[in-house]
Parts: structure tokens; sequence; C-alpha cells
């Protein structure tokens, strides 16, 4: 990929203030510039092996903590718009702060939970892509997921070196909430010893209406159980 110089500037722009409220809220346990550039910067970037030239118009990004992978696509695909959303209050501000900054449009920051999200008719299926990192289970995160994904949209979990296994455990409740997995794509992260992927799972039918369920019941009792 080559990066525009607006580009490298936003980047570097998100870095210095991640760094600054990085010291007061502790947001990430990534400390180091170095740090931030490869486990949050590239890590985010990986998504765009699944994505390519086909990010659609709407992403929404679920526990996007510091912002990451929502704004760093964002800054990859600026034409998209975006929708982070994430419960606990510092990192939302953190996100919003970083939107005014840098002066990015079409960003919304959602303080909210993903299973309410997933009932209401302005998020529920009315996205291309859903995309997480590091969230939940894979059978929690696709009932955070695909409900939000309309059918012919996709959504992409972020995961380690137990990815495959979960995936293999997670089909019939992929299948169960309209999605269909498409792909396992292996990334590599310079300096990072372990494995990851990225899962794409396809949105082929609608999601019954009863998913999601309530607030801290997918966790609770994943639907594979």
């Amino acid at each position: 990929m080559h990066l525009t110089a607006r580009q490298l500037k936003l980047l570097s722009q998100y870095e210095l203030e991640l760094l600054d409220w990085n010291q007061r809220f502790n947001l990430t346990a990534v400390r180091s510039a170095e740090e931030i550039r490869v486990k949050h910067f590239l890590d985010s970037f990986t998504c765009m092996l699944a994505i390519r030239d086909n990010p659609g118009r709407r992403i929404i990004d679920i526990g996007t903590g510091a912002g990451f992978p929502g704004l760093v696509l964002k800054i990859a695909y600026p034409a998209i718009q975006v929708t982070l959303v994430e419960s606990v209050g510092k990192k939302a501000s953190f996100c919003q702060h970083v939107v005014r900054v840098l002066g990015l449009e079409e960003v919304e920051v959602l303080q909210e939970r993903a299973e309410n999200l997933g009932q209401m008719p302005d998020h529920r299926e009315q996205y291309d892509w859903a995309v997480a990192r590091a969230v939940a289970a894979m059978p929690v995160l696709a009932e955070y997921l695909l409900p939000l994904v309309r059918v012919g949209g996709s959504m992409l979990a972020m995961k380690g070196e137990s990815g495959p296994a979960e995936c293999q455990a997670s089909e019939r409740t992929m299948t169960m909430l309209g999605g269909h997995l498409r792909q396992l794509v292996p990334v590599v992260l310079p300096g990072v010893v372990e494995e990851r992927y990225l899962v794409v799972v396809d949105k082929v039918a609608a999601t019954p209406e009863k998913y999601p369920r309530r607030v801290g019941i997918p966790a609770k009792r994943p639907l594979h159980a």
C-alpha cells in the first residue's frame, strides 16, 4: 500500500495524541511510538488484506478502544462513513478528541453496547462491514457483529492464533445468525511472534429478530454452548 503525505500526517498526529493521553488515562498497554506503529497502525492496516478495494460505504467498529482499527481504516479510505463503538467513557472521549483534532468527517463515536445497537433500526443491518479486534470469542463476536451487517455485506474479526479453531467451533452459530465463513487470512506483523488471522464472514441471510440478545447474555451464554 502507498500512503499519501496527508495520510502520513494524520497518522503522525494520531500517534502524538495517543502518546499524550496514554500518560494520563492508560488507554492502551502499547507505550512507545514504535509499538504504536506496528501493533496499532500496521495491525489495523492489515484489514485491507480482506477489505481490499471493496470498503463499501459504511463501516462499524465494535469495541474500538482507542480507535483501532476503525480510525485507521477511515484514514486509509477517506470516503467511507465510520461508526466507532466503545462502552468505556474515557476511550470514547479519546476517539471523539482524535476525530476533532484530525478534522475527520463522517465519523460517529458512540458510547454504547453492541447488543443494544443490533436492535436499533438506525444500525441493524445497515453496514457494509462490521469489524472488531480482540473483543470476544468467535460465537460471541458473531452475535455482536452479524446483526449490524446488511445482507451482502461482511463481518471481519481480527483474531490471534486461536482463530482457526474458533471458526471451526462457530460455523453453526454463524449460519444461525445469517453468516457464512468465507476465508481466514493469515497475517504476519514484524516483530510479533504470535500468529494472527483475519476472519471474514459474509452475511448471506437476514439475522433472526431475537438476535442479538440482551446486554451481557451473548458473553454469558454463547450460542454454540
